[in-house]
């Protein structure tokens, strides 16, 4: 008798496994095992951070209405997602076994309940999808500044391109000097500019010694006469027609993209203006710049502001969840994570790229620029889904 009471008073000593005393559940009060916002007993008890309590559905019914991740008791913030406590339910149970039965028909009876409970655990899912230190990865494969920074490296690749590129134009003065200070020398490199069958009458030019005020006067009617003699009526138009752009502008017009910019140096106010929309509207340059080239390539351009559009859309969203979340504190690890993974990207093209066939590469680029917009249509329509679920 002596040893069996040592056994039950150190169960771990000899490996004797303690049982309950059922005299001590007759004991127990309902009291003690009530929820602090429905003063019932606990279905499915959630205990908080701070150690309180709660029915699970009613945890969620606060955190509906108030939109805080606080303990409605004590209003201390909880962090991660609560999680059901699997031993305190377990007890209440077996002890009050009639009355959660009776608790669990009511609740799924009620249908605000069971909606606030749903949108409760989706919000629970979407926090473990996206918490900092999880493995688990997005399968849309979109954060917050994730486009941003694609955004921002493509502009920032396009004026790396356009200062290493330029300098290739450097000595090629013509789209910066007037016409009227053009020298016959210059003028014969304009004409060679045209094309290759534009070298048949650059002799002419040149003997006749064409600087740029001749080269104002002249009309079609005297590219028909001697000492220019253009019988070829195309080539004789197309001549026209570059002189009337040379004319209108008063240099000459740009012939390519990296030709084509301001001919003046930008102002102060043109640098911090482009600065700021650099930082914070990348998607707005990138919009305006299609706009600009709408009439070179029409449904290009369209294509892309329309894409542009729908990731700012998508980039206010996450924003919002990041806010309504207060998440705001991991912005910082987002970018740094979203801004290795371009780099590494862009290193890994910029290594592949010379092995990879043109075909694939020409695949891709299409993909990117006519069917994302598709993509990210649906996206929006599944985030503006998803935050009317939450209102409602």
């Amino acid at each position: 008798m002596e040893e069996d009471e040592t056994l039950c008073r150190e169960p771990s000593r000899a490996g004797v496994t303690a049982r309950a005393d059922p005299e001590a559940g007759r004991r127990m009060s309902v009291s003690e095992f009530l929820c602090h916002c429905c003063y019932d007993v606990l279905v499915n008890p959630t205990t908080l951070n701070c150690g309180h309590s709660f029915c699970r559905h009613c945890l969620a019914l606060w955190w509906a209405s108030s939109k805080k991740n606080e303990c409605p008791e004590c209003r201390e913030k909880w962090e991660g997602f609560p999680k059901v406590n699997i031993l305190l339910r377990d007890v209440i149970e077996r002890l009050f076994s009639d009355a959660i039965e009776q608790r669990k028909e009511d609740i799924q009876q009620n249908t605000d309940v069971v909606r606030s409970l749903a949108t409760f655990q989706k919000y629970g899912s979407d926090q473990i999808s996206t918490a900092p230190n999880t493995r688990r990865i997005n399968p849309r494969g979109r954060g917050f500044f994730s486009g941003v920074l694609t955004a921002l490296t493509c502009v920032a690749v396009v004026l790396l391109g356009y200062h290493w590129s330029s300098r290739e134009f450097e000595d090629d003065l013509l789209v910066h000097k007037p016409v009227a200070k053009w020298t016959a020398e210059e003028v014969a490199l304009w004409l060679e500019q045209l094309g290759p069958w534009a070298s048949l009458y650059k002799e002419r030019f040149l003997l006749e010694k064409v600087n740029g005020r001749l080269l104002l006067t002249l009309t079609e009617e005297d590219f028909t006469k001697e000492p220019y003699s253009i019988e070829n009526n195309n080539h004789r138009k197309a001549i026209t027609t570059e002189l009337e752009c040379v004319k209108t502008l008063g240099v000459k017009p740009p012939q390519n993209l990296w030709e084509y910019k301001d001919l003046k140096d930008p102002t102060w106010k043109q640098w911090r203006e482009f600065i700021v929309k650099y930082i914070f509207l990348p998607y707005q340059l990138v919009a305006e710049f299609a706009w600009d080239w709408l009439d070179v390539h029409y449904w290009t351009s369209r294509f892309i502001i329309v894409n542009a559009m729908l990731l700012s859309v998508l980039e206010l969203f996450s924003f919002w969840k990041l806010w309504s979340r207060r998440e705001l504190k991991t912005i910082p690890h987002r970018m740094w994570k979203h801004f290795w993974k371009v780099s590494t990207q862009g290193l890994f093209v910029a290594v592949f790229w010379p092995f990879i066939p043109q075909f694939v590469c020409n695949c891709l680029f299409y993909w990117a620029l006519y069917f994302n917009p598709v993509i990210n249509i649906d996206l929006v329509v599944k985030e503006v889904r998803r935050l009317e679920t939450q209102v409602q």
